[in-house]
Order: structure tokens, then sequence, then C-alpha cells
């Protein structure tokens, strides 16, 4: 898994899932503002994603 540079809004990490999966990446940011509506969950996991995955 990989961050995405080709589809990339903030960091990339949604755009790099999207990759992987070979699903929209507007699907996978979308999938993700659900997520992150739960307490801590979304943003934080986001943010180790963030740092913990290369660029591609």
């Amino acid at each position: 898994m990989h961050r995405s540079s080709k589809h990339k809004v903030l960091g990339g990490v949604c755009g790099g899932i999207a990759e992987q999966l070979g699903w929209s990446p507007t699907l996978v940011r979308v999938l993700w503002l659900i997520a992150s509506l739960l307490p801590v969950v979304g943003w934080v996991l986001y943010v180790v994603l963030w740092i913990v995955l290369p660029l591609r």
C-alpha cells in the first residue's frame, strides 16, 4: 500500500487506498468522511497512514 502522488488532495492516503483497491478516489474519500464522523477513528488513522505509507 502507498500514498498516491496522482490522486492527491491532502496527503494522498485516500488516493493510494483507491488505487490499491481499484476504486474511485472520490468513493474512498466519501467513505473516509463517513468514517471520520466516528470519534477519533477517521482523523487519527488518516494522520498515522499519512506518516507511515510511502509515497508512490
